[in-house]
């Protein structure tokens, strides 16, 4: 590892267990995954871990992001990695699945208000399938942006102001976490109904607009390959440089020295003591 810092280092290495044991569990289950976005950019181009890099992304097709979800909850103990997922009774501020390190803390600018399981995480994008029909894409676009303002109960504020407006109107009209939750259930439904052996394309719902509207060809996704990442082999798709070429332009470029930053803005790290440490005391 070549951190930029010792905090990045010790953030990276509780990093790295998770993500071996995670593939372990994928494994045992013929779960297919593979890295996505900056782990997959760092395995090209560091053979490794990006240095300023602070968690591991992982794509997964939606059947096995599902079933992943399911197996996990039933077969790993809490004590030892929680399944952290938007739900009926749970308000996390993500549309992400994350696998969760309990035992460290990892609080985020954009969650330090929630008491959640604040830990080092692994985080778990759904793929879904990608209709031909126009209409049917845009459609498509339409739930996956309801999906995102009602799970994250946050308008979106990079659009302009009518969508911002739309936004707040809309989540005004369902107040309470329980109504938002149907809603946005709802839609996840609809957006995510695409099976993607039925398409000739694969897209990424749970992300930012700029990343929603990439079409990638199926056949990016269709296996994994196994590259060398922090000295273990680990999978990325097997179309990796078509996909990231579409979503990052000349990857293995590396960002002007401004840009090499974490990308999280965290306000706490540890990686020796759990939330339950922090819990009720005053983070800034």
């Amino acid at each position: 590892m070549h951190a930029i810092n010792p905090e990045i280092e010790a953030l990276q290495k509780k990093s790295l267990e998770i993500l071996v044991f995670f593939k372990e569990f994928c494994d045992k289950h013929n779960l297919l995954f593979y890295f996505c976005g900056g782990c997959c950019i760092g395995t090209l181009r560091h053979q490794g871990f990006i240095p300023w890099d602070d968690d591991i992304d992982v794509f997964m097709p939606r059947n096995d992001y599902e079933k992943l979800c399911r197996l996990w909850k039933r077969e790993v103990p809490a004590d030892q990695y929680i399944l952290c997922r938007a739900d009926e009774n749970h308000f996390i501020r993500s549309q992400l699945t994350a696998i969760v390190d309990p035992h460290t803390t990892f609080i985020k600018e954009n969650q330090k208000d929630l008491d959640i399981p604040h830990g080092i995480r692994l985080e778990v994008l759904p793929l879904d399938g990608c209709p031909d029909s126009r209409i049917k894409r845009k459609i498509q676009i339409f739930w996956g942006l309801v999906y995102q303002v009602f799970c994250l109960q946050d308008p979106p504020t990079s659009k302009g102001k009518i969508p911002e407006l739309l936004g707040k109107a809309a989540l005004c009209c369902f107040p309470g976490w329980k109504r938002k939750t149907k809603v946005w259930k709802f839609a996840e439904k609809q957006m995510s109904k695409y099976k993607i052996k039925d398409c000739k394309k694969i897209t990424e719902l749970c992300v930012r607009f700029e990343y929603m509207t990439n079409e990638y060809p199926k056949e990016a996704f269709e296996k994994a390959v196994y590259k060398e990442f922090e000295g273990l082999q680990m999978p990325i798709p097997v179309g990796y440089d078509a996909y990231l070429k579409m979503a990052f332009g000349d990857y293995m470029q590396l960002p002007p020295k401004e840009k090499q930053i974490p990308k999280h803005e965290a306000v706490l790290i540890d990686v020796d003591r759990g939330y339950e440490y922090y819990r009720g005391k005053n983070i800034e």
